[in-house]
This record gives C-alpha cells, structure tokens and sequence, in this order.
C-alpha cells in the first residue's frame, strides 16, 4: 500500500453510526466519494475543470468489501491509488484505515467514465488525465 496515496483524512462521528453503533454504509461512500475527488483533482480532473468542458466523471461499477466496522471516535484515513486507464474510464481503489491502528476496514474499487454532459455520452480523457491517471497507478491489489 506504500504506492497509494491519502485522498481523505475524517472522523467518525456520532451522528454516522446506525442503531447498532456502527458507521453506516452511507458515510462509508461518503467518506470515499471525498476521497475520489481528490484522486481526480490530483490528475488533472478538477471541479472547475470539468464544468468549463461541460464534462463529468459517473460511476459504472463500485464494489465495497466491509473488513472492520467504525465506531464513533474512530480517526480514519484513505488511500487512493489508479488500478487502470482506458481510453474513456479509470478504474480506482480506496482503501479506508484506522488512522491509529492502520487495520484495514474497507476497501473499494470504482470504475468510472469521462461523460460529456451535452451529447451524454462517454469521451475520451485527455492528455492530462491520462498522464496524471498513470503516474498513480498502483500495483496494490485491492483483492476483489
């Protein structure tokens, strides 16, 4: 995991966990949703960007394997890194941690496309992306 890089730093707090004390599976696509965009930040994707070429980036595929649950109090952390680039898609990891113990509670994988909003349909990634997107890629095996 030493190649994955920290999109996202949070805490847990009460008002995520469920009725049986545990975060709730929302917050867990939440937490890696806000690491996702720094991922796209971080090659050249950005907010601002996307919306000046009228671009967006949509999710085809998100499996999530749950390792360990979360609990209020609990400081986590996420690593991001690129699995692959295809011409219109990447396909990325997020693995979320206990910030103080470093055990693994949650690992998913996204693929995703490069949609043109107007013609709603998938373009290809530009130059920039492509390159940024290929300077993260991990050998990491999310195992799913």
């Amino acid at each position: 995991m030493s190649d994955l890089e920290i999109t996202y730093r949070g805490t847990v707090y009460p008002w995520h966990c469920d009725h049986m004390g545990h975060m709730n599976v929302m917050w867990y696509v939440g937490k890696f949703d806000e690491a996702t965009w720094q991922l796209f930040s971080g090659i050249g994707l950005t907010p601002a960007r996307l919306r000046e070429e009228r671009r967006g980036m949509v999710a085809v595929d998100q499996r999530i394997s749950y390792r360990r649950e979360l609990r209020a109090g609990d400081v986590v952390l996420v690593r991001s890194g690129v699995l692959s680039v295809g011409t219109t898609s990447l396909r990325f990891c997020h693995v979320m941690e206990d910030a103080v113990s470093g055990e693994v509670c949650a690992v998913t994988v996204v693929t995703g496309v490069h949609f043109d909003l107007v013609a709603r349909r998938a373009v290809a990634l530009g130059r920039e992306a492509r390159t940024g997107a290929r300077e993260r890629t991990t050998g990491f095996d999310p195992g799913m």
